[in-house]
């Protein structure tokens, strides 16, 4: 499945739990995450998408440890697999909070 699918479907998971999905673009600052998501229970999320063989470059690596560094919440998601975990885990977060 190519990145883009997972990305329109997982996009349309995150709105349907009430949340909004946001492609990341910041000119001057390379390999940030695909996409910013936030939760109906005030989360903040950067996420990197990758199809199931897809490599992390080094400067993703960069960016994702300045992030985590930071505090913020990051997933790196490869295969539609990875989507549905993260979908279950954040409709459990929505659910408990």
């Amino acid at each position: 499945m190519l990145e883009k699918d997972i990305e329109n479907w997982l996009n349309k998971q995150i709105e349907q739990m009430g949340g909004l999905a946001f492609k990341f673009v910041s000119p001057g600052n390379p390999g940030v995450p695909d996409r910013i998501y936030i939760l109906p229970n005030g989360e903040v999320w950067f996420v990197e998408l990758k199809q199931q063989l897809g490599k992390v470059a080094n400067i993703q690596k960069w960016q994702r440890q300045r992030l985590i560094g930071l505090g913020c919440n990051y997933r790196l998601g490869k295969g539609m697999d990875d989507a549905k975990k993260y979908v279950e885990e954040m409709r459990h977060e929505i659910l408990t909070a």
